[in-house]
Order: C-alpha cells, then sequence, then structure tokens
C-alpha cells in the first residue's frame, strides 16, 4: 500500500497500545530515581555509587538498540515488541528479594538492553500507519506515554515506597509490563503503508549508511537530542534526590513533586508536536517546522537553567529547573521524523535505533557526572546547582548545532545522488 492522505482503519487504536508501552517503560526507568533516598539508606550507597546504577541501566541501552534496529529491518515489530516487553516484566522480579548492590546493577543492566530499542521500534511501528504529513501527532502522542508514565506513576509508585517498601514498586511495574504483554498479544497488529523512496524512483532503494550517518541533519539532530537527553537522565535518577536533599522536602512531597518535569515536558511535546504538523502541511520547510523550530526550544532551556543557582528561594530554583529541563523537549518529536524523512523505509529502523543510541549515550555519562559532583561540592546543593549549570551549557552548545545544521531538504537532495536500487532480494533482507 502506497502512502494516504489519512491513516488505514486500526491506526489510532494502535497509537494507544504504543501509548501504553512507551508510559510502562518510563515508569520502569522513574522508579530507581524515585527510590533514591530509600535504596542509598538501605544500601549504605554513596552519591558515585547510586550515579553508577543511574548509569547502569543505559550500558547496554544504546547496543542492544542498535542491534534489534537491524533485525527489525527484517522482523516485524508485533514480535520485537512483545520480546521487549516479556524482558522488561521478568527483569523486576528479582526486587522483590533480598537485593545488594550488584544485584541491582544487574537488574537495570539487563533492563537497559530490553528497553533501549522501545522508542525506535515503536516510532518505525506507528509510522507504518501513517503517512510523513500525519506523523506529527502519533509520534508526540507516543513520546508523551514517557511523561504520562511518570506522571500516572510516580504517585502510586511513591506511595508503595513510603506506605510498603521500594521494592514492591519494582514489582508492581513487573505485573503491568505483563498486563501489557497480554493485550497485545490479543489486539497488537502490523502497519502496511510504505513510504515513497528518498529519490523519487522505484522501491528497493538503499542509501550506504555511510552516507546516512554522516548526513549533517541526523547528526545534528542527535547532538540537540544528546543534550537534551543528558537532562532527562538526570531527571530520572537525581530530581528526586535533589528535591529531598538539596531542597529539603520530605519523600513524600519530593516524590509527588517529581511528575512536575514531565507535566511541563508533555504539554511542550504535545503542543510542539502539533505546531510542527501544522507548519509542515502548510508548506513549510523542514528546516523551519522540524529543525530550526525544536532546536530553538533547546537553546531557551540551557538559557534558563543557566540562571538556577542565582534564584533566592527552592521554590524559584524548582520552577527553573522544572521549566528549564522540559522546555526544549519537542527535540525528541522531531529526530524520528528528520530520520525518518531522510531514511530508505526498508533502512528506517536500524537509523531509528542508531539515532537513538547516540542521543541516549548521554544517560551513561549524565547521572554518573552528577554524582561526581554532589559528592565533591561543599555542599549537596552547591553540587545540584553545578550539575544543572553543566546541563545549561550542553543545551545551548546543542540547540545552536541543531538551528544551524538541521536541513533536511538539502540533505534529502544530497542522499538521493547516493541512493541505488537495490534487487528484490536484497531489498527485503534491508
Amino acid at each position: 500500500m502506497t502512502a494516504h492522505d489519512r491513516p488505514p482503519k486500526g491506526a489510532w487504536g494502535m497509537t494507544a497500545l504504543l501509548f501504553l508501552f512507551m508510559l510502562i517503560n518510563f515508569a520502569d526507568k522513574v522508579v530507581v530515581g524515585l527510590a533514591a533516598q530509600p535504596i542509598m539508606a538501605d544500601l549504605k550507597l554513596t552519591p558515585e555509587q547510586f550515579g553508577l546504577i543511574g548509569s547502569s541501566f543505559f550500558f547496554l541501552f544504546a547496543i542492544s538498540a542498535v542491534v534489534v534496529g537491524f533485525i527489525t529491518n527484517r522482523v516485524q515489530t508485533r514480535v520485537t515488541l512483545l520480546v521487549m516487553a516479556l524482558i522488561w516484566s521478568i527483569v523486576q522480579f528479582p526486587m522483590l528479594g533480598t537485593v545488594s548492590l550488584e544485584v541491582l546493577i544487574a537488574c537495570r543492566i539487563v533492563l537497559g538492553a530490553g528497553e533501549g530499542p522501545a522508542a525506535p521500534v515503536a516510532t518505525h511501528a506507528i509510522y507504518k500507519w501513517f503517512p510523513d504529513s500525519l506523523r506529527g501527532m502519533p509520534t508526540a502522542i507516543i513520546a508523551q506515554g514517557s511523561a504520562l508514565g511518570v506522571i500516572v506513576a510516580v504517585p502510586l509508585l511513591n506511595q508503595i515506597i513510603v506506605r510498603y517498601s521500594w521494592h514492591w514498586a519494582f514489582g508492581a511495574l513487573g505485573i503491568a509490563g505483563l498486563a501489557w504483554t497480554a493485550l497485545w498479544l490479543a489486539f497488537g497488529k502490523e502497519g502496511t503503508l510504505v513510504d515513497p523512496p528518498v529519490a523519487g524512483g522505484a522501491g528497493g532503494e538503499h542509501v550506504p549508511y555511510r552516507y546516512l550517518l554522516t548526513c549533517p541533519s541526523i547528526l545534528a539532530c542527535c547532538c540537540a537530542g544528546f543534550a537534551s537527553y543528558w537532562g532527562l537522565a538526570l531527571g530520572l535518577t537525581w530530581f528526586t534526590s535533589y528535591l529531598v536533599s538539596g531542597l529539603g522536602f520530605s519523600q513524600e512531597v519530593g516524590g509527588n513533586l517529581t511528575i512536575l518535569p514531565w507535566i511541563v515536558g508533555m504539554c511542550v511535546v504535545l503542543t510542539g508536536g502539533w505546531i510542527s504538523q501544522r507548519l509542515k502541511k502548510a508548506g513549510v520547510s523542514s528546516r523551519i517546522s522540524r529543525g530550526a523550530f525544536a532546536a530553538s526550544t533547546v537553546i531557551l532551556g540551557g538559557i534558563i537553567l543557566l540562571g538556577v543557582s542565582s534564584m533566592p528561594t527552592p521554590n524559584l530554583k524548582l520552577v527553573l529547573v522544572v521549566v528549564g529541563g522540559a522546555i526544549g523537549s519537542t527535540i525528541y518529536v522531531v529526530t524520528p521524523m528528520v530520520v525518518s524523512e531522510l531514511t530508505p523505509q526498508p533502512q528506517r529502523a536500524a537509523m531509528l535505533a542508531i539515532t537513538t543510541s547516540l542521543v541516549t549515550l548521554a544517560g551513561v555519562a549524565a547521572p554518573l557526572a552528577m554524582g561526581a559532583v554532589v559528592q565533591t561540592a561543599a555542599t549537596p546543593m552547591a553540587g545540584y546547582e553545578r550539575g544543572y549549570t553543566i546541563l545549561g551549557c550542553l543545551l545551548i552548545a546543542g540547540g545552536l548545532i541543531g538551528v544551524l545544521f538541521i536541513r533536511p531538504e538539502a540533505d534529502r537532495k544530497r542522499l538521493a545522488a547516493h541512493a541505488v536500487e537495490m534487487r528484490p532480494l536484497q531489498a527485503a533482507r534491508a
């Protein structure tokens, strides 16, 4: 089937299922940061050791994303999504027993390997249901499965942590993962839409990966996304701890306040995705509607974060950290759309995975860096503020690269010159 002006029947149902998929995905990510103080107290961990736990989730995250991305070029997304959900679910249950630092790190590494391909595979799956001009909203909705996952899960998980223990918060997530697996087995389907070739020719088109991986627009998206994901990784690992040990909130209040960045981020992404799609449908170039628009908000977030240390009250510091970290979130929506715009469909799953892996490498460094800064600072507050200043500088640099170099129209012409037609058997394998 070729792309049409409207998605086929069932497209929004699959969007809803993949939204729930990403909801559970990010609830799994945030639970360690939410339980930071109880875990550190229970296992007698230093900030650097806890930073290692946060980073360990990302040790195999990028590698797994790339490997599964190439596999998904050949295997139906329905299968890979099912396997990933099973891994997430099973790996939570060891947390219900006696847990050591080593066990916790091992489980987070396996969980990261299972969740690394989630976003690119889910995006590739939904792009089989929507043509390019209509991908803004479904991409934003799936991306906001992450935000709503935190918004919905955090109050529930925080109550479990406060009233029972942090162990049972992990167990509840394992049960939720198994429930989604059952839904996907019953209702999950594979989309059938096929994108037109980059060069405008026949199907079976292939662009050598060396040209795709050195494409300025794709690299610039990765730079802006890397800076933004640095902030997201800090939010997953350190934000609740910042509220409790830095700003002085209780575990119950600080845990509940953890949803604030995700509420703001959800509003930003849905609004940004809608604006980007409206601009694109109105004939505005991708360079503006997807590149300059999103990258400029990343810069704005960095500028806001540079003011955190000068704020006189904890509430004002909290506002700047929340807004500064979330306002550039539209980059998560436009990056897969830019990659999809420039990549032949038979190679799309792999390229989405590769770019996701490059962006999420920030997750390896950010928690460790914040842990080291907090441990060596005179006070926890001074350490956190220094860490957010570093994030602000990264956001400004990444956003500037995005504004200058995300130019999909120009790069599409360059890539079309390198596109080659593949034989039918090769095309089926690509």
